[in-house]
């Protein structure tokens, strides 16, 4: 038998979300989004009273949230690593460089040349501390909900989809000689899962996770240096991805969902393909 908690209202669906007020877990159809976390239908308003004993509840809260994100938190350490590694090669602490750098950042031409795996890699390589740590603030706080949500096998597909589309974009907005790191593509793409998120939870689109995009956007837009194709790329590539889950849940095929999410994928491959052949220097 399974550990795994069972939602509160639909007891035959499992989910590792729990009620940010009481703790029950609930599943994705239960869902409301506030500013202290995901509550539950009973606590969606302040100031709902707290059915059922709070005791028992705490119990499941604890139990699901031993491994609550263990795919987010995984991928922290890995950019973390690779930005150590980047850093013992290149010119200290703020300036990253080396072999692996230069073997791993995306750029057009050598994509055009065969050097296809940049476009997962440069997931891995910030610019520099700051890249990073906003980078990996972000990731850990929206990528430990959504994982919770979808699940870590379907999260981790949705990230690295989401961040191929974000390298297929960045190549679609950028010259062929542009250099292009960083996992915000992928992290657009979490944004954009939780606004798909949100929206099955509430039936609104105007919700926090609208504002979240709508503020990196125009950051993106304001800001030099930031690749906008790379960010739009992302969030396009997750929101397809999540809404192709949504269709697998909604037929009830449980392999529809990752199908489709996989020829997002694929998509955004050919989008790079087509981009970046027959480049000339």
């Amino acid at each position: 038998m399974s550990d795994t908690p069972h939602c509160y209202r639909h007891p035959d669906r499992e989910t590792r979300v729990s009620c940010s007020e009481c703790g029950r877990p609930i599943c994705e159809d239960c869902m409301t989004f506030a500013p202290v976390g995901i509550r539950c239908p009973d606590h969606a308003s302040v100031g709902a009273a707290a059915p059922g004993p709070v005791r028992t509840v705490r119990t499941v809260r604890r139990r699901a949230g031993a491994v609550a994100a263990p795919a987010t938190t995984a991928l922290v350490g890995i950019n973390v690593l690779v930005y150590l590694i980047t850093v013992a090669q290149g010119f200290g602490i703020d300036n990253p460089g080396g072999k692996l750098f230069s073997d791993w950042v995306l750029v057009g031409v050598l994509v055009d040349q065969g050097d296809w795996w940049r476009l997962v890699t440069a997931m891995f390589l910030h610019a520099g501390i700051l890249h990073l740590a906003f980078n990996m603030l972000a990731l850990y706080w929206l990528g430990s909900i959504v994982e919770r949500a979808l699940g870590t096998p379907r999260y981790l597909l949705l990230y690295f989809v989401s961040g191929i589309a974000g390298s297929a974009g960045a190549l679609v907005f950028s010259s062929p000689l542009a250099l292009t790191v960083g996992a915000s593509g992928a992290i657009f793409g979490v944004m954009g899962a939780l606004l798909i998120l949100e929206y099955r939870a509430t039936g609104s689109l105007a919700g926090q996770a609208m504002m979240l995009i709508v503020l990196n956007l125009a950051i993106t837009f304001a800001v030099p240096g930031i690749s906008k194709g790379g960010h739009l790329g992302g969030l396009l590539g997750g929101i397809l991805a999540t809404l192709a889950f949504e269709e697998g849940r909604r037929r009830r095929v449980p392999a529809l969902g990752p199908v489709l999410v996989i020829a997002v994928g694929i998509a955004s491959l050919a989008v790079a393909y087509l981009r970046v052949t027959g480049y000339t220097l």
